[in-house]
């Protein structure tokens, strides 16, 4: 469950570390500081970017796919479709430059082909960066400039908010008609969340957060997941809080004996689990108990997004028409 706890970072995490980021492009060059305080100086405005997959995406939400030459980090699911983390983005337009080596692995020799001017990935625990492990990005930072954006302490806001600020950056027009589109989408899609969020709070109902393996259940803490945070503190919805040992605990781990433990009349389930894994919950006698369960009211939880605010409208837009039936 290494590789699900690592995403449902990004599937947690009000330090203003990223307000931090700021850069100039004078006609001295560009100059930017990023999340980590990592100063950067180019001789221009970079046009060749390599970037860690989900943060490509949402760099393309914001108009900047044409810098984009690689990426790294899943770009496809079990099925070999397009993954969640990089809706919007061309996977056939970008050189996967991702290594064949343990999680974080990048194949230097694929990067320095690109050469690209910068590097880009993002941060949910500093200072870890995402899908880049911390020898490739000592090999990677002698031959190339790395800027990170933290969403290490963010709310779901805060968190699209430092991605706008790097595009801003980089180059990209946040007044398009694209992106104030995207904005709007947003408002409205989260309005219509929250109103079946106070349906289903009046009328007593909750909503269990849980991913599944053949061993294991796990019941989510919305506490720590930005876009779980932000639908139970802003929208209203009732998402079951599990008893944990720390606050900062993403997930409670519970025997199948005791996949009872907790109720919810809908099920909100980790989408990258497929049909497959969906298949787990409904195998389980004891989870059978649950009333989310016993009705067959399973909502998919796209739990790794790209961080843009196209992304998560279109995810809440989902959320909303997912939840309707359940009201």
């Amino acid at each position: 469950m290494k590789t699900r706890l690592l995403a449902g970072i990004a599937g947690a995490l009000i330090l203003p570390l990223a307000a931090c980021g700021s850069s100039d492009d004078s006609g001295d060059g560009w100059t930017f500081t990023d999340d980590l305080g990592t100063e950067i100086s180019l001789d221009a405005e970079p046009e060749r970017l390599v970037v860690q997959s989900s943060m490509a995406a949402a760099l393309t939400d914001l108009g900047l796919g044409d810098k984009i030459v690689g990426t790294f980090g899943p770009l496809t699911n079990a099925a070999g479709e397009p993954d969640s983390q990089v809706a919007g983005l061309d996977i056939d337009s970008v050189e996967d430059v991702t290594g064949e080596g343990d999680y974080g692995d990048i194949d230097e020799e694929a990067v320095g082909t690109l050469d690209p001017d910068l590097i880009i990935t993002s941060a949910y625990l500093e200072p870890q960066l995402w899908y880049m492990s911390d020898e490739s990005a000592e090999t990677l930072r002698k031959k190339f400039d790395i800027a990170v954006v933290s969403f290490d302490g963010t709310n779901q806001t805060e968190m699209l908010d430092a991605t706008e600020r790097l595009a801003e950056a980089l180059g990209a027009d946040l007044d398009s008609p694209e992106v104030t589109q995207a904005h709007e989408d947003f408002e409205a899609a989260s309005q219509a969340v929250s109103d079946l969020g106070s349906q289903l709070t009046e009328s007593g109902k909750t909503i269990l957060g849980a991913s599944a393996d053949t061993d294991s259940l796990y019941i989510s803490n919305p506490a720590v997941s930005q876009d779980l945070n932000y639908w139970v503190e802003e929208l209203g919805l009732p998402i079951v809080v599990p008893e944990l040992e720390k606050e900062t605990d993403y997930f409670e781990t519970l025997s199948w004996e005791n996949a009872d433990k907790y109720s919810g009349d809908i099920i909100l389930y980790d989408d990258r689990i497929g049909e497959a894994g969906l298949a787990i919950f409904e195998q389980q006698p004891v989870f059978q108990l649950i009333p989310g369960a016993a009705a067959d009211a399973y909502v998919p939880w796209t739990s790794v997004y790209p961080p843009s605010y196209r992304a998560v409208a279109d995810t809440l837009e989902r959320l909303a028409a997912d939840l309707q039936p359940y009201v």
